[in-house]
């Protein structure tokens, strides 16, 4: 419209510029001065609407772009993996049945049983050229054999180096002495914004190496249940049963993430993946380097909540952002540093922590021995502090035991619960009492309901404050009133009588 405008001016002014010679030069300098200022007014109009113009492709080569040279330059560094495990498949179950294990407990013979293998495919990732690879802990929990094959259908038995529960990652090595194997490199997940293209490569529903593209769709993502570190990276790029363990690229063809899990109400793919942020991957290598089978992961001795809306009003925050410390142990580094019940955590190392989850993921990819920058907020006032990172403190020492007998406790593995037990299994609850960590299949602990994570906390009138006190409680006759503690809920339970 305005441009239109411009031209009828002009044309105006061109009907005009026909009786110039009839003006006198004053006149005649007039016109011209008002011509040029349209003109200069036209070309100025011109120009934002020649920036919106879409750009479109100029030629055949950027009409055929594509991610083709990426994808070579990647794919051999993506393998497939398939596991075996022995299972055992009981032929009569009769016995099993809850009817009868109500009155007799372990006692009952099990029955005959036989021996079958169990099948599962995942991907993995090389990331080092001697034949390292880091894959979904849950591909490779528990198998008997572990099979690994390249890109160019060379195939290798793995063994387990390290495994991460937690995060849900596990690295693998292939030991083929002089071989130089394809690698990826690890970028720095804390790198990615929403928006990024990303490719994801891995072998979904066991068809062969299949690549997908997408975008990041969501950063620090949680709340899945995958795994104990609900922090990941969400992409809409197409991932499914099979893709696990696989590499989630950048547009450098370097590692950002290991796809983890999928959201899906059919088992395929609804556009919603998740994958574990690469630095997270680095935290395991450095397990590895170090010759470590497990990961130590350092601790603050806190407790603390998320600030929601109504604590940061309380608080006079601009908005509901880092989290509360109701709670600090005794021996916390962070309590040696400063720290104060009250104070909001909200950034550490000067990374925003917008929830319990950032906040566990950031501590998570520290080292122990380094030292931390909790940036906090104290009634108002910003403060920062160092806080030495620690091993966790294993006081008292757990004192693993399988209480046996027909009691109610029969078959249950128990623990002191201290920092390095309540590390290890991800416990959030207490910090002291008995925790179950392994409950045996078909024992009385089992017809009872325990669970792994149950924290036992009573029996009748006695108080379970050590594994000695669960040993001692299970010698005495029923009936049993007894109490414990499962996630966020205090429960009784009465067993005989």
């Amino acid at each position: 419209m305005w441009l239109r405008i411009q031209v009828v001016n002009l044309s105006l002014f061109s009907s005009r510029s026909r009786h110039i010679h009839n003006t006198n030069p004053i006149e005649y300098l007039e016109v011209m001065k008002k011509i040029l200022f349209l003109v200069g007014l036209c070309l100025l109009g011109s120009i934002p609407v020649q920036a919106q113009t879409p750009a479109v492709p100029q030629s055949r080569a950027q009409i055929n772009l594509t991610f083709a040279p990426l994808v070579k330059q990647a794919a051999p560094a993506v393998v497939n993996i398939y596991t075996q495990k022995k299972v055992q498949q009981r032929l009569a179950p009769l016995f099993s049945d809850p009817f009868f294990q109500q009155f007799f407990g372990s006692s009952l013979p099990r029955g005959f049983t036989r021996e079958r293998l169990e099948n599962s495919l995942g991907s993995g990732v090389i990331i080092r050229s001697d034949g390292l690879i880091v894959t979904s802990n849950h591909v490779v929990q528990g198998a008997d054999q572990i099979r690994v094959v390249l890109h160019d259908r060379r195939e290798f038995d793995a063994t387990i180096l390290t495994a991460d529960e937690r995060a849900d990652l596990a690295v693998l090595r292939i030991d083929v002495p002089g071989t130089a194997f394809p690698y990826l490199e690890i970028k720095d997940s804390d790198e990615a914004e929403i928006g990024d293209l990303v490719l994801a490569i891995g072998n979904p529903f066991g068809v062969g190496q299949t690549v997908t593209s997408g975008i990041i769709s969501a950063v620090a993502h949680g709340a899945i249940g995958s795994s104990d570190l609900d922090y990941f990276i969400q992409t809409d790029a197409a991932i499914n049963p099979g893709n696990s363990g696989g590499a989630l690229l950048t547009m450098d063809g370097k590692l950002i993430g290991i796809n983890a899990a999928i959201y899906s109400r059919s088992g395929g793919n609804m556009g919603i993946g998740f994958a574990v942020p690469s630095n997270m991957v680095r935290v395991v290598m450095n397990a590895v380097a170090q010759g470590k089978k497990t990961i130590v992961r350092p601790w603050l001795g806190i407790e603390a909540q998320e600030v929601t809306q109504a604590i940061a009003a309380s608080m006079n925050m601009g908005q509901p952002i880092g989290i509360l410390v109701n709670g600090i142990h005794s021996a916390s580094p962070a309590g040696k540093a400063g720290l104060q019940v009250g104070d909001v955590i909200t950034n550490v190392n000067g990374r925003v922590i917008e929830n319990s989850e950032a906040f566990r993921y950031r501590i998570a990819t520290l080292t122990v021995g380094s030292s931390a920058n909790l940036g906090i907020l104290r009634r108002g006032q910003k403060l920062s502090f160092a806080v030495n990172l620690i091993p966790p403190p294993e006081n008292p020492p757990r004192d693993e035991t399988t209480i046996k007998g027909n009691n109610p406790f029969g078959g249950a593995t128990v623990q002191n619960l201290s920092p390095a037990v309540i590390e290890e299994t991800g416990f959030r609850g207490p910090e002291q009492g008995v925790i179950i960590t392994q409950v045996k299949g078909g024992s009385s602990a089992s017809n009872v309901g325990f669970r792994p994570g149950d924290v036992l906390l009573g029996v009748n009138t006695t108080k379970l404050s050590s594994v000695r006190d669960v040993v001692g409680a299970s010698k005495q006759p029923g009936p049993w009133r007894i109490t414990m503690q499962r996630g966020n809920n205090t429960v009784t339970i009465m067993v005989g009588g």
